[in-house]
């Protein structure tokens, strides 16, 4: 290349790296750089002492969105003088996977080392292409680096991750989004200081604290409030963070573990009686765009599951909201749906009936199956007289109390115990001046 070409090259090369956003640009060069995630970086951690050793192996980053799971993978490569090849999951194909492991396969055969594969959004990757993976993972050809959102224990091949060593990277603290945006308002060359725009501190914390934990959302959020800034006006202030973050929930995942994780949080509140907890869950789900439907069919699961019969009103209220939802849609529906979810957290709780039912399925499964009593069984039929069918059978109506002393399953058995709680304290007693009316049978 000679000097005119090289001049052109470095120009393009410049170029290129001033289109890149403020969250490519400020990504680190070195580990030490790295902000976060100490708790498989920091000194002894098993992370830190693959990568100070040399030998990483295969390995899988798991965790939210602008966490640095893609910045880690370079550094990994960076670190230990490792030559880094680069896979999107979105993109590529098992053709592409067997090229690059061709290529590896070629390195290591003429003397090289071990060269890096990452491949981000492993989880995406269909059974057939993880699968194509394994023998040259298995050999130790390469040394696989996979990057998920979702939970690898679901979206990657048991086999596979196996083969891995998996390392969950956390949700950024503030502290470190903090950091990160200060260096990004200091830098000259990668970050913002040329612009010469004041960035207010409450507007730093702003968008530290509301980011979710995403550094790439914050850095981007920063980016955009800062150009769209004139220099000489009052700079980047709170209301302007605010506007340029927009909504909180932007990372919401309504199919993967966001969806489940808050889904269960829910649940629990509600089981656990919290009211307030209750609440909240229900307007993260709401604001991060949850199916409704989805949320309709929880509540009337937990009216029966949890509430059961100590209040018996509570079903029937689930069951009415779910119609009411499906009636009214967003955003009035939200009134319907928080009136049920308070009602279903403050009711007395009982998982009586789910018990009960889970205990009788699992006798009929497990041990003998208990016959009909001939009184009990149809007797509409010809011929049945001549069986027995009913014979003896006593019409529960013609007792003074409507509780006909006779067996009703000729085995000894207890599926259904009524907690003190709620209308079940009036059940159990009931059940009590049954049981010994029946016992006379």
């Amino acid at each position: 290349m000679n000097h005119t070409q090289s001049l052109f090259a470095d120009a393009e090369d410049e170029n290129l790296d001033r289109a890149q956003p403020l969250a490519a640009r400020m990504r680190p060069q070195r580990l030490s750089e790295f902000i976060g995630q100490q708790h498989v970086l920091g000194e002894g951690k098993l992370l830190r002492r693959m990568i100070d050793a040399g030998r990483l192996g295969s390995i899988i980053l798991s965790g939210p969105p602008g966490t640095g799971k893609t910045t880690l993978a370079h550094l990994l490569a960076i670190e230990t003088g490792s030559e880094l090849r680069t896979l999107s999951a979105v993109s590529s194909g098992v053709k592409d996977v067997r090229e690059v492991l061709a290529w590896a396969t070629d390195t290591i055969a003429s003397g090289g080392s071990r060269p890096l594969l990452f491949i981000d959004e492993i989880h995406r990757f269909s059974k057939s292409q993880q699968d194509a993976l394994l023998p040259d993972v298995e050999a130790g050809v390469v040394a696989l680096i996979g990057a998920t959102t979702s939970n690898p224990y679901f979206a990657v091949n048991g086999a596979l991750l196996s083969r891995s060593q998996l390392f969950q990277l956390e949700a950024l603290k503030p502290d470190d989004i903090r950091q990160l945006l200060t260096r990004a308002m200091q830098d000259c060359e990668r970050g913002l200081a040329d612009r010469q725009i004041e960035v207010h501190a409450d507007a730093i914390d702003y968008l530290a604290t509301a980011s979710e934990g995403d550094a790439r959302r914050a850095l981007s959020a920063l980016e955009v409030a800062v150009l769209s800034c004139q220099p000489g006006s009052s700079g980047v202030t709170r209301e302007i963070a605010i506007e340029t973050l927009g909504s909180r929930m932007g990372g919401y995942d309504g199919s993967g573990d966001d969806h489940y994780d808050l889904a269960s949080a829910l649940i629990k509140s509600m089981r656990g009686s919290d009211v307030d907890a209750s609440l909240y869950w229900l307007a993260r789900m709401l604001e991060g765009g949850e199916d409704i439907r989805f949320l309709c069919r929880r509540l009337v699961i937990l009216a029966s599951e949890d509430i059961g019969n100590a209040d018996p009103q509570a079903l029937g209220l689930a069951v009415s909201a779910m119609q009411a939802c499906e009636f009214i849609g967003l955003p009035e529906c939200q009134l319907t749906l928080s009136q049920t979810v308070a009602y279903l957290a403050l009711a007395p709780k009982s998982n009586a009936a789910t018990a009960a039912i889970g205990q009788a399925r699992r006798d009929v499964r497990e041990n003998d199956i208990v016959p009909v009593p001939k009184h009990l069984r149809d007797s509409h039929y010809d011929g049945a007289a001549e069986l027995g069918h009913g014979e003896g059978y006593q019409y529960s109506h013609h007792s003074e109390d409507g509780i006909a002393t006779q067996e009703y399953l000729g085995v000894d058995r207890t599926y259904y115990e009524p907690v003190d709680r709620g209308f079940e304290t009036e059940l159990r007693q009931r059940i009590d001046k049954i049981k010994k009316r029946l016992k006379g049978s």
